[in-house]
């Protein structure tokens, strides 16, 4: 439509053309427009572009679609009784049929939103039917968009009542557009809440080719993509018209597939002709799953289909109760003074119904015994599913969607002048109404229906989605129920949630249980999945599992744990590490504590004879520290045996670190302090002996060993040695053993070690020949060269040693070297002071001198 201003009719508005709908109407204060699928075909002519198109036909009458166009006009014929809603305001109606044809529906729509009057006239006010302030539909979500599309821009209100496009959502594209039945994207999460129920991960997907089948078929597979429940076995577009080779493909694709569930988003004028080839193919044994624009199709649930589609499983709008709707629908009579368009689709509703023609009837219709209608037949003695309102469910969206307008356009009415919501807090009138004002209520609506269902739309103009899920019943007589048999609603704190009750439901097969759909069966123990080159992922190979891996979705074992023999699940891994049960640990063990008490020993009788030539001559007090040290690094030992700790791996390399500098220590300044009294015992070298009294031996003790100290707290602060689980040696054994952190620090405190072992070595080396009577070079050299070679040897063994052997290797090291140090230095004292205490005596001691001048007792 469109107006002009001409130099005929300055001040009128004049209609270019007018369409001829099939429609109802009804006159008031305000009008509210409707768009309603009454038949299922319409037919037009050849467009040759040479002349005026004809007007297209609609035919095949949908008794459903009409009801839903008396729910409608029932919904305001309440509204108009209802006192305290809308008072003083009569609602009117303008009802269209679609057909089924995008093209009828956007005639339908642009006549809705201009008017259907010839000539308006420009003045103060306008004459001839108000244009309606809101839409109830379009049913489809092709005919939505599509119109929304165009009255988007004027802001004139749309309320659908069956449009499920998820596309629909978007403000930007469709800022007026609202709907009663919920989005296409909650349909297909509830119908992935079914598959997965099921265990269902194969299934084919059927979609019409519009934008409510290829908008769902996008929405499933990336909501079976992101969420890992299934794959699709194919995917198939239904064609439009009934182009009988497309649908022979597609049967034939169902047929070799290995899906037993085929899921189907279309109208049931689109299944129709896919059926005829089902039944001709004879295609049995598949379980239907059913869109809610499908699920309660009547025209599929013949008995003739049913051995095909019985057991179908289906999303179904949410059922609602209008009371007094059967008596409305009871009152209806067709309106035969009036021959125009408003009357067709009653006239054909009534034909339908009782299956008779009005006068003039058709050609050949007497002669055939057809029947005359008179219009005054009883509704009430038919068996009509029109008259079925035990079940209703678009209905219920389209009266809720009426109610919707009204709400809204009564809490517009309420507004206080000087209080409203538009620029300088004005109110809208019906005088002055526009039509985004209304959308303006609509998105704040908020009320609650008789069935006790409240309504309400969020910032997408979606209401809170619920769906029933639906059972096609084949029972045992032939007759057949749609019952409903569970729920899918949607919760802010646990998603989609699905309730079944599944002893209700009936399925079509021989067992009477739910078919089993998968591409692959489940691995069995033992083996795991391997995906097939070139297909989903739901396909795969079963192959043995290697070690560490489970049937459990060819997945790694945890890290602590390990497959069993037949590689069907976990078993946690042995653990190792240098125990104390061990054997090995039990030798160590018993080996450190024998060291310790040879020490203990040792000590004791060098205090008992603490007194006599033998300990005073070799410098007592050095032999006492150097007893001490050795006990603990005996003792140290023991910290490298048992499960490695966060406090036995730190300190475990700082004790042994510590102890064995500080008996290497004392080895050093007691080789020092004999070179220096050899010197001292030659003329003029009495002063080099000052530099080494009992104070500065202990200084110097004390300083080498705070060096070593020093560095292991450096070792600790800047990368502490830590508990760690090694695998790399066995996959299914975990190695407990002490990670070093820093290599450098390590090598650090076994260098300091060397360079004092070595400095020992050496100087004890220079002055081995020195008189017998104060040299205990000999001995010193001896058991240095027997500690280097000790440690010389570890540093190669430690490295190759794999898992708890070097924990084994390295106090095997401690305890060797320990036992070198107390053998060599203390064992020949032990030797005199025990067994030849003869020479134990200041005249033997001085008789091996052999002509030195002078015997010094260091204390």
């Amino acid at each position: 439509t469109g107006s002009t201003a001409s130099s005929l009719f300055p001040s009128s508005c004049q209609l270019q053309r007018q369409f001829h709908l099939n429609g109802m109407h009804k006159s008031g204060d305000v009008i509210l427009g409707g768009l309603f699928q009454v038949h299922f075909f319409s037919s037009v002519a050849d467009l040759s572009f040479t002349s005026k198109p004809q007007q297209p036909t609609c035919h095949g009458f949908y008794e459903l679609g009409f009801r839903q166009a008396q729910t409608m006009a029932f919904a305001i014929d309440e509204i108009n009784r209802n006192s305290n809603l809308l008072p003083n305001v009569t609602l009117g109606y303008t009802l269209y049929d679609n057909c089924v044809t995008l093209g009828i529906g956007f005639r339908a729509a642009l006549s809705l939103a201009s008017g259907q009057e010839e000539k308006i006239i420009l003045d103060n006010r306008c004459t001839g039917n108000l244009p309606v302030i809101g839409i109830v539909g379009d049913s489809s979500s092709t005919h939505s968009i599509a119109i929304s599309n165009v009255l988007g821009l004027y802001r004139v209100p749309m309320v659908s009542y069956f449009a499920t496009c998820s596309c629909l959502t978007d403000r930007q594209k469709y800022p007026s557009f609202f709907r009663t039945i919920p989005s296409d994207a909650f349909q297909v999460r509830a119908m992935i809440q079914i598959l997965k129920h099921f265990g269902w991960t194969w299934a084919g997907l059927l979609v019409s080719d519009d934008d409510y089948g290829l908008h769902a078929a996008r929405s499933l597979q990336s909501e079976l993509s992101l969420s890992g429940e299934g794959c699709l076995a194919y995917f198939e577009i239904l064609p439009w018209d009934k182009d009988m080779d497309e649908l022979r493909r597609i049967v034939n694709v169902m047929k070799k597939s290995s899906a037993r569930v085929v899921i189907v988003f279309a109208h049931h004028s689109r299944i129709v002709n896919l059926m005829e080839e089902v039944v001709r193919q004879n295609l049995t044994g598949l379980q239907w799953m059913a869109s809610e624009a499908w699920t309660e199709a009547t025209v599929l649930q013949t008995p003739q289909l049913m051995p095909y589609l019985g057991g179908t499983l289906g999303i179904a709008i949410r059922h609602g109760e209008i009371p007094g709707l059967r008596e409305f629908l009871l009152q209806i009579r067709p309106d035969l003074h009036h021959n125009n368009s408003y009357g067709n689709s009653m006239v054909r509703f009534w034909e339908f119904t009782f299956q008779c023609r009005f006068a003039p009837a058709p050609a050949g219709w007497l002669e055939g015994r057809g029947a005359l209608c008179t219009g005054e037949e009883d509704l009430d003695n038919v068996d009509t599913e029109f008259l079925d309102i035990s079940n209703l469910r678009p209905e219920y969206n389209v009266y809720k969607a009426v109610y919707a307008l009204a709400y809204s356009l009564d809490d517009m009415l309420r507004c206080e002048p000087g209080r409203g919501p538009f620029r300088g807090h004005s109110c809208a009138t019906l005088q002055t109404l526009e039509p985004w004002q209304l959308v303006y209520y609509l998105e704040m609506v908020n009320f609650t229906t008789p069935f006790g269902d409240q309504v309400s739309f969020d910032e997408n103009g979606d209401v809170v989605p619920i769906y029933d899920v639906m059972n096609w019943m084949w029972l045992p007589d032939g007759s057949i129920k749609v019952q409903t048999v569970g729920e899918v609603k949607s919760s802010a704190f646990k998603g989609e949630e699905l309730i079944l009750d599944e002893d209700k439901i009936f399925w079509n097969f021989e067992s009477k249980k739910p078919p089993r759909s998968v591409c692959s069966e489940s691995c069995p123990p033992g083996t795991h999945m391997v995906r097939k080159k070139g297909e989903p992922k739901c396909c795969f190979d079963c192959i043995p599992c290697s070690e560490g891996k489970t049937t459990n979705k060819s997945s790694n074992c945890p890290e602590d744990f390990w497959s069993n023999r037949q590689r069907d699940h976990c078993v946690p891994k042995k653990t190792e590490f240098l125990s104390y049960h061990d054997p090995l640990g039990i030798c160590l063990t018993a080996t450190s504590l024998l060291g310790t008490f040879i020490c203990a020993v040792v000590l004791g009788i060098f205090f008992y004879h603490r007194r006599t030539p033998i300990i005073r001559a070799n410098n007592s007090e050095l032999s006492f520290q150097l007893l001490l040290s050795l006990k603990l690094c005996f003792l140290c030992s023991l910290l490298f045996i048992g499960r490695p700790r966060l406090w036995t791996c730190q300190l475990r390399h700082a004790a042994f670190g510590i102890s064995f500098v500080l008996c290497v220590s004392c080895i050093l300044v007691k080789t020092m302090v004999v070179l220096a009294v050899f010197k001292a015992s030659k003329p003029g070298g009495g002063a080099s002996l000052k530099w080494f009294g009992a104070m500065q031996q202990r200084g110097t003790v004390l300083f080498l060993t705070a060096i070593q100290a020093a560095i292991c707290t450096t070792w600790l602060v800047s990368s502490s040695p830590t508990p760690h689980k090694n695998t790399q040696y066995h996959n299914d054994k975990i190695i407990y053993e002490c990670a070093v952190g820093s290599t450098v620090a390590f090598a650090v405190l076994l260098g300091y070690i060397g360079v004092l072992a070595f400095l020992s070595f050496l100087i004890a080396f220079l002055v081995r020949n020195l008189p017998d009577s104060f040299n205990e070079a000999k001995l010193i050299t001896f058991s240095m060269l027997i500690f280097c070679a000790v440690w010389v040897a570890f540093v190669p063994v430690y490295i190759s040693s794999p898992g708890n052997y070097a924990d084994a290797v390295e106090v095997f090291a401690i305890l060797a070297s320990s036992f070198g140090l107390l053998i060599t230095l203390f064992g020949p004292k032990c030797y005199i002071i025990l067994l030849r205490p003869e020479l134990n005596t200041k005249k033997a001691i001085m008789a091996r001198r052999n002509g030195s001048q002078k015997i010094f007792h260091i204390q």
